[in-house]
């Protein structure tokens, strides 16, 4: 399947069968007891997620929140957003996305664009190859590199609006009337196809063939990684036997790869040597496996949490608490959960807290962290390189 085609399939893919929460594993030990000792944090690095992006903003030279301004400002994205505000008062999940490209200051929807342009300027200009010194060069990176950034930045927006498309086989009263959840639907399709198209575009005027590459084949990966977390009943929450190894795979292609391949184009386009390219490869994909790890575990581990409030099943503390806990436990543990046919979340996560899935959750995403670590020690020291650990670290904080 060529790029034209995935991206006309690409709605029915993501959308079809609803939001992800289901299970698809097969049974596959992959122990952490090889997480070894956590680098721990710096003592002059920052603490706080907010202040590690402001502070890597200043050093790509403007920040990354305005990055994909020029396409979110079009007029046929003005008239998409007016239409969305009749959405207003439903469950719909675009305007959950909408909201959060205006104000997401924890996960940061741009972070993969920052990571892209912090890890240009870690690596600096090829010292092997000077065919593209010739190049526009701002802030210690090349424009081509700023173009990747906003393009890998627009896939992943596009791939957040399609993935909201809702399954309106499984509504509730409370989500809102048909009608508007049918129209949000439309509205997510129209509005996610038009980011695609603008990617695409900007990846064409970037005339690198082995880029174009890249970024279609980490398109790949996550409809291939988002179709199998739609594609399975919700029956397999239970009858499935779980492991983390699948797990990892599954979310490096619908999580990681996007990230991962970004950072490997980054590093093509200023012509640096494979050995570069992977290292920074392996930088991305750790970086964006701690990532979704730290936001599995959040659920877990916050103070306050409602005990309505529900998380993945599909999430990191769960799959490792079901692979120590054992399939017949497990499904005892469903079944106690169950109140009038539906399943307590509250209850359930207390018992997930009570065993060893968290703990272990946390000592792999801090595995992650040392991986991506261990990848910019090939870099040469810098303020980009410091502020690429700083995201490391606070990734990896859970205090």
């Amino acid at each position: 399947m060529n790029l034209r085609q995935l991206l006309l399939h690409l709605p029915r893919y993501l959308g079809a069968l609803g939001s992800p929460r289901r299970l698809w594993w097969s049974p596959c030990l992959d122990t952490i007891s090889s997480v070894g000792s956590w680098r721990g944090q710096s003592s002059k690095s920052p603490a706080h997620w907010n202040q590690v992006v402001s502070e890597a903003e200043k050093i790509v030279g403007y920040p990354t929140s305005f990055m994909s301004l020029r396409c979110l400002l079009s007029d046929e994205l003005s008239n998409i957003a007016m239409q969305v505000r009749k959405l207003v008062g439903t469950q719909h999940p675009l305007l959950t996305t909408a909201r959060g490209l205006v104000h997401d200051s924890r996960n940061s929807l741009q972070l993969r664009g920052l990571v892209v342009l912090l890890i240009s300027k870690a690596a600096g200009p090829s010292s092997v190859n000077t065919s593209c010194q010739n190049y526009d060069m701002v802030s210690g990176i090349y424009s081509c590199q700023r173009s990747l950034a906003e393009i890998t930045e627009l896939i992943h927006t596009a791939l957040l609006v399609h993935r909201g498309i809702v399954n309106l086989n499984e509504l509730q009263s409370s989500d809102g009337p048909l009608k508007d959840m049918q129209f949000g639907n439309k509205i997510a399709i129209l509005s996610g196809d038009f980011l695609l198209a603008n990617a695409c575009n900007g990846l064409a005027l970037l005339q690198n063939t082995k880029v174009v590459e890249l970024l279609a084949s980490a398109l790949m990966d996550l409809v291939q990684g988002v179709y199998h977390e739609n594609s399975t009943s919700k029956e397999s929450y239970i009858t499935d036997d779980i492991g983390i190894s699948t797990w990892k795979e599954q979310t490096f292609l619908s999580h990681g790869a996007l990230l991962a391949k970004s950072c490997q184009a980054a590093m093509e386009l200023a012509k640096h040597d494979a050995e570069v390219q992977d290292m920074a490869f392996q930088y991305g994909k750790h970086m964006a496996m701690s990532h979704k790890i730290n936001s599995d575990v959040q659920p877990f581990i916050k103070e306050k949490t409602s005990d309505s409030m529900t998380f993945n099943l599909n999430s990191a503390p769960v799959v490792l608490h079901q692979e120590f806990l054992g399939r017949d436990l497990w499904i005892k543990q469903i079944g106690e959960a169950q109140e009038k046919g539906r399943l307590d979340y509250a209850k359930l996560r207390e018992r997930i807290k009570a065993g060893k899935g968290v703990t272990s959750a946390i000592d792999l995403c801090r595995y992650h962290g040392n991986k991506a670590l261990e990848a910019l020690e090939s870099f040469p020291p810098s303020e980009a390189r410091s502020a690429l650990e700083n995201i490391v670290f606070a990734v990896t904080r859970f205090s």
